[in-house]
C-alpha cells in the first residue's frame, strides 16, 4: 500500500528557536495555505484553537533501532509512539495552535514548535470533550 499526501501549505515564522513542544511555546508565525484551500478556512476565527497536522520534513530516516529513543521532555528513554520526537516511522506532527487572526489564505498563529517552510497536511478545528 502506498499513500501520498500533498501539502495544502506552509509555515512561516522568523523564529530561529523553537521550543520542542506547542504546549510550552510562544512563538508566533503563518499558516500560508494554498488559495485553493481559502474557502475552507472562512470560520476559522481568532482566539480559537486548532489542530494542524504537518510533515517534519527534515526528520532523519528511521530504522528500528530508533523505536527507543531518550524523550526532550523526561530525558527518558521511552517508546517513539509515547513521546513526540520529529524521528518517527511516519514522520507526521501535530500542534495546537491559537489563532491570532485570519487574512485571506493566511492564518496568523501562537505557539508554533515548527519550522519556516514546514509542510501543512491538515487543519482541524480543536474540540474539547464533554467534562469527564
Amino acid at each position: 500500500m502506498s499513500i501520498e499526501f500533498r501539502p495544502i501549505g506552509f509555515v512561516r515564522t522568523d523564529a530561529q528557536e523553537l521550543p520542542r513542544h506547542w504546549s510550552v511555546s510562544e512563538v508566533e508565525g503563518t499558516l500560508v495555505i494554498d488559495e485553493g484551500y481559502s474557502e475552507g478556512l472562512r470560520d476559522i476565527e481568532a482566539g480559537q484553537r486548532i489542530v494542524v497536522i504537518f510533515y517534519f520534513h527534515r526528520s532523519l530516516g528511521f530504522s528500528p533501532e530508533l523505536l527507543r529513543q531518550t524523550s526532550g521532555h523526561t530525558g527518558r528513554e521511552m517508546g517513539v509512539f509515547s513521546i513526540c520526537s520529529p524521528v518517527r516511522p511516519n514522520p507526521i506532527g501535530m500542534s495546537v495552535l491559537e489563532v491570532l487572526r485570519t487574512r485571506d489564505a493566511s492564518i496568523d498563529v501562537r505557539r508554533l514548535d515548527m519550522l519556516d517552510g514546514t509542510p501543512i497536511l491538515d487543519i482541524k478545528p480543536h474540540i474539547e470533550g464533554p467534562p469527564g
